[in-house]
């Protein structure tokens, strides 16, 4: 299926806004038109606490992309996460309906709905049903069940909820920049789309998403999502760090970090030296490279080590065959990768977005891996792929983007 519009990411985080608008060429590869970023003011670990700000973030960002890519935005897939988002895995059972036993797509939404029938508290949403595998007559490890016969059909999913009001605030943030949300997408699963290969999903893999206000860990096995966390830490810690132990203001150091930060201590001779700017005037002074280091290693060790209790806790450590990947603008300080593989004792890499054309330099940084993620997961949507989410399956699913959409219409 041929698309005729645009398709748009939007990613609304900590410490930066970014949209990315793409097409698909007469080839069916996905092109990037236009690319806009914006520091991020009114957010605070991925929630909504400036509704006046996010707007005018998100306005900046959007329009940016817009003169870039001649276009102009109506709807985007757009990002949610923050420490609010939880992920639980669930089962359902249901008796093939069909005489000749041959499982139909009714019986896969019968199936998800009833791996969905979980009781949740009033104040949280479903946003996404990821199914695992399906068991048919208890034979396991079927990706695609429809047309297989069979008089028991089972369903491993995993369920990634949200709570309501942050994705209130976050929808009517978007609605008030002049802007349809298309559809809420978790960060980290849209991130996965932009930087992880199809082998290294079936070998196994924790892809983590270093942000500025949160870190987002999502682990693949068997070519499906196994388990996924979200740690109230991320690069703004750093950089407070920094600000606090230099002595700097938080802009000054946030550039401190990024053109002079380490993560490990042998990479800094003793003789280096950093100009770091005074607060409230003070002239700027001289400090040791190494006790920038000093700073920054025990933060991103604390980091990766919360990392590791939560892949620890999903019980996936040894098999992650293809080790982990690091994303996001907080994996960018020199030694990230070497300090890493020293904590998860696994091998480690730098993931950056892949797979499109057209400008794809534009985006060639981790930082743009979450935006570029939700292009290719609303591609592979509107394209007519093999749906991959059953968050609106059933006569009682209504998705949590179908109750926002509803309840900002009233509001």
């Amino acid at each position: 299926m041929a698309l005729t519009e645009p398709i748009v990411g939007l990613d609304i985080g900590t410490t930066k806004v970014c949209c990315v608008i793409a097409e698909v060429d007469q080839f069916n590869e996905p092109k990037i038109l236009g690319v806009g970023i914006s520091p991020s003011h009114g957010l605070r670990k991925g929630v909504v606490i400036n509704l006046e700000q996010t707007v005018q973030s998100i306005q900046k960002a959007v329009k940016e992309a817009e003169l870039m890519a001649g276009v102009e935005v109506n709807v985007a897939y757009t990002g949610i996460a923050g420490d609010h988002v939880k992920s639980f895995n669930s089962k359902g059972v249901v008796a093939v309906s069909n005489s000749d036993n041959e499982i139909s797509e009714q019986d896969v939404n019968r199936v998800m709905e009833a791996a969905r029938a979980i009781a949740l508290p009033l104040e949280r949403e479903i946003i996404h049903v990821l199914p695992q595998e399906f068991v048919v007559d208890e034979q396991k490890g079927i990706k695609e069940p429809i047309g297989i016969s069979g008089v028991r059909l089972e369903v491993e999913a995993h369920i990634i909820t949200s709570a309501i009001t942050s994705a209130q605030n976050l929808y009517k943030s978007v609605e008030r920049s002049g802007i349809q949300i298309k559809e809420l997408v978790l960060e980290p699963l849209a991130s996965s789309f932009a930087i992880l290969g199809e082998d290294e999903k079936e070998l196994g893999v924790g892809l983590i998403d270093l942000g500025g206000g949160t870190t987002d860990i999502t682990l693949f096995y068997d070519g499906s999502i196994r388990h996924s966390a979200i740690i109230g830490l991320g690069g703004s810690n750093v950089t407070n760090d920094i600000a606090f132990g230099l002595r700097t203001p938080i802009e000054q150091a946030e550039e401190i970090k990024i053109k002079q930060g380490c993560c490990i201590s042998n990479h800094a001779v003793n003789g280096d030296l950093i100009d770091v700017p005074g607060i409230g005037g003070r002239p700027p002074r001289r400090v040791s490279k190494s006790v920038l280091v000093s700073i920054i290693q025990p933060r991103m060790e604390e980091i990766f080590g919360l990392a590791l209790q939560e892949i620890k806790k999903s019980e996936y450590l040894e098999l992650l065959s293809s080790g982990i990947v690091l994303t996001g603008g907080g994996c960018m300080v020199e030694g990230t990768e070497e300090l890493a593989e020293q904590v998860f004792g696994l091998p480690v890499r730098i993931g950056y977005p892949v797979g499109v054309g057209g400008l794809e330099d534009a985006v060639n940084n981790p930082k743009f891996s979450t935006a570029v993620g939700h292009v290719l997961y609303g591609i592979k949507k509107e394209m007519g792929e093999k749906s991959f989410d059953y968050a609106k399956v059933g006569k009682n699913g209504a998705s949590i983007f179908s109750k926002l959409k509803r309840w900002f219409k009233e509001f």
